[in-house]
């Protein structure tokens, strides 16, 4: 499983974080990923950049973060973007919310918090695949698996399991 692979899976997108033009991003619900570039090397900030969520911290130890870093994977991250509970949420609003929270605005949520203590996370690439609310939640459960059969475990910024 890579950027290949999500490619062929009909991802679009991959662009870096921090050329992003969020009003290219469809507004639509779907899946986005998050993927480091070829050559991109882990260096952890002491602090992470992104915003506190109900009070706490988001910043992990060094050796935490390089516990949770899959060396051979690109994808670092795979997220989902549903309706929200009036409808209107989708990929846009999501992956900007995702890029604020790294910004050090306060977050819905702090899922992919990892990501926010790169050193260069801006250069990392965000890809996203529309899809109908009733596959959403498998969708992401079946990528997550596809993932941990790859490389044992989940992705380096995915500290949670999806359920379908």
């Amino acid at each position: 499983m890579n950027r290949k692979t999500l490619k062929d899976d009909g991802f679009a997108g991959f662009r870096q974080i921090e050329h992003l033009e969020v009003n290219r991003i469809p507004q639509r619900q779907g899946l986005f990923a998050i993927l480091r570039l070829e050559g991109f090397e882990p260096r952890y900030l002491p602090k992470s950049t992104a915003g506190v969520f109900k009070k706490k911290n988001p910043s992990l130890a060094e050796a935490e973060l390089a516990g949770e870093w899959v060396a051979e994977a690109d994808i670092l991250f795979i997220g989902k973007a549903g309706p929200g509970s009036n409808g209107n949420r989708g990929l846009r609003r999501q992956i900007q919310g995702f890029v604020d929270f790294g910004k050090g605005r306060p977050p819905g949520h702090w899922d992919g918090r990892l990501i926010w203590q790169l050193t260069g996370a801006g250069a990392l690439l965000v890809a996203w695949k529309e899809l109908p609310v009733e596959e959403l939640n498998r969708a992401h459960a079946d990528y997550h698996a596809r993932f941990r059969g790859c490389y044992g475990r989940l992705p380096y910024a995915n500290l949670v399991q999806a359920r379908a």
